[in-house]
């Protein structure tokens, strides 16, 4: 019988057990579901029970809150946003994997924090550096911040990203990223891992809906050169698109392919991956789930499957074609 892999990204962190422990809803325990025996859907090293015992049955203390000082603003087409700003070393640190992200504060009220995915966390100057699309009433404040200024954030969080396991296990192969819009972000810490371990990064970069590639420099410092082209066309993958997936899996044995953008363009590479037949190459993503605690409770980010399945995307590491496969979108 086919058992899906599910994760949990804080089991065994400094942040586990947590208030799903509390409600008996943790991911992963099966005595912290109700069970009479240990029967862990994913073995981390530490069991959840015994420290949820050892901490008086009580979760452990959440992230924190930092006031950090803004070393630079800039402002592409009035709606792309980059800030770099002061970090506590322990969160540069925390913050350099991919799939890194932060809640930025642009009211008093809690419940307005806003996700962002980290671009680059530099852990010698200490300096974290984000790429902000301006879209929403949220995002829209965040334009009053200003170089010397401070900026409140919350963090540290690590479940920006779906195939983490995917990504950590290519060393010394050729990988492919295809990349649409604001989704050149939260692609660059995955390019700096995938070099890191000697990978050959191969990337379709779509700039739309933008004017120009925004993260050319941080290219640079990896010497990616990317292939600019259209990734979408009328809702579905450009021919060019599925022509160059082709050719750089039968050219490049390509080991991995990595989708950073809309939910669209997952859904339909891995429905061209499929149509293919092609189910060898492993895949990764960016997670799009909307969110607002960042801790499983809220449910802004509890997204339902076939079967009367909920899983909390904010804390469920997955790989992309379980993600996809068996979603209710209505």
């Amino acid at each position: 019988m086919f058992k899906e892999t599910i994760d949990c990204i804080d089991a065994g962190s400094e942040y586990c057990p947590c208030h799903l422990a509390e409600s008996g809803d943790c991911i992963l325990c099966s005595q912290l579901h109700g069970s009479c025996f240990c029967d862990c859907s994913n073995w981390k090293g530490v069991c959840i029970y015994q420290e949820f015992k050892y901490n008086g049955e009580k979760a452990k203390e959440g992230r924190k809150t930092f006031n950090c000082l803004v070393e630079e603003k800039l402002l592409y087409e009035n709606d792309v946003l980059l800030l770099k700003f002061k970090a506590p070393h322990k969160l540069a640190i925390d913050l350099v994997k991919p799939g890194g992200y932060i809640f930025i504060r642009t009211d008093p009220n809690v419940y307005f924090d806003v996700p962002i995915s980290i671009l680059e966390s530099d852990i010698e100057t200490n300096i974290i550096t984000i790429m902000i699309e301006v879209r929403g009433i949220k995002t829209k404040k965040l334009l009053g911040i200003e170089k010397g200024g401070e900026i409140t954030i919350r963090g540290p969080y690590w479940n920006g990203v779906f195939g983490l396991k995917n990504i950590q296990k290519q060393k010394n192969r050729n990988v492919l990223i295809i990349s649409r819009g604001i989704g050149m972000a939260p692609m660059m810490p995955v390019i700096q891992k995938f070099t890191a371990n000697n990978n050959k990064v191969y990337l379709l970069l779509d700039k739309e809906p933008y004017k120009d590639n925004y993260v050319k420099e941080y290219l640079d410092k990896y010497n990616v050169t990317p292939i600019f082209m259209n990734t979408i066309d009328k809702g579905d993958i450009s021919s060019e698109c599925k022509s160059m997936i082709n050719t750089f899996i039968s050219e490049k044995n390509i080991s991995n392919i990595h989708i950073a953008g809309a939910d669209i363009l997952t859904y339909k590479i891995i429905d061209y991956m499929n149509e293919i037949n092609n189910t060898k190459v492993l895949l990764s993503c960016c997670n799009n789930t909307k969110m607002c605690c960042g801790e499983g409770i809220c449910g802004s980010c509890t997204t339902r499957f076939s079967g009367h399945r909920v899983k909390r995307f904010c804390k469920v590491q997955a790989d992309p074609r379980n993600v996809f496969e068996g979603r209710r979108f209505i």
